[in-house]
């Protein structure tokens, strides 16, 4: 899926030691969760927590099914640079998201689905209930020309599989956690060293 060295999302960052474990760690993109979530952060926090992150690192929001002018507003405010969503969005939701603020976007696709949405820029592959931290055969997915996030389940008992299908990028949440919801600094620095370990191998 990917020529060059994949890339890592840490998702699901809440709080401000969050982002001093992501700024030590430096992953290519960290997650800031708008839909229902234990993760999940209002708008005001974010916007604080944005403005701790290191420059280099990408910002991404999660939404599910919200309101278009939410995301726009987040992204001409710089508290996000990607919007990745995760509801029931049409094409339509897309299309006008798009031509409001121009944002790119990432479009989550359960992995046992084969309907690759067209209009995105991103496409990100989840477990069959995102957020569960249920892996799958990430070897059998649905073929796409578009980036790919592979997320669901993974973690370093599995972080190996997930890079031997060479994605875009891997997308870690509840990975990174030992306590449910709560980001743990030694999990983030690992999982970012195995990946930056087999960009190099």
């Amino acid at each position: 899926m990917n020529s060059g060295g994949t890339k890592i999302k840490l998702c699901g960052l809440s709080r401000e030691c969050d982002i001093e474990y992501a700024n030590e760690a430096r992953p290519d993109y960290i997650g800031f969760v708008f839909a229902e979530s234990v993760r999940r952060v209002e708008a005001k926090t974010a916007e604080a927590l944005r403005k701790r992150l290191d420059d280099g690192i990408m910002p991404v929001g999660v939404f599910q099914n919200a309101e278009i002018a939410d995301i726009a507003a987040l992204y001409r405010a710089g508290v996000i640079e990607i919007a990745q969503l995760h509801g029931g969005e049409t094409d339509e939701y897309v299309r006008l998201l798009r031509a409001i603020c121009g944002v790119p976007i990432i479009r989550a696709v359960k992995a046992a689905h084969a309907h690759i949405p067209a209009d995105c820029d991103y496409i990100l592959f989840d477990s069959a209930i995102p957020g569960s931290g249920q892996s799958y055969d990430y070897a059998a997915l649905p073929q796409t020309d578009k980036p790919v996030f592979l997320a669901g389940g993974i973690g370093l008992h599995n972080i190996n599989a997930a890079l031997a299908v060479h994605p875009f990028a891997v997308d870690v949440s509840s990975g990174a956690e030992k306590q449910r919801g709560v980001k743990d600094r030694a999990l983030m620095l690992e999982l970012v060293r195995r990946v930056r370990t087999a960009r190099q191998i």
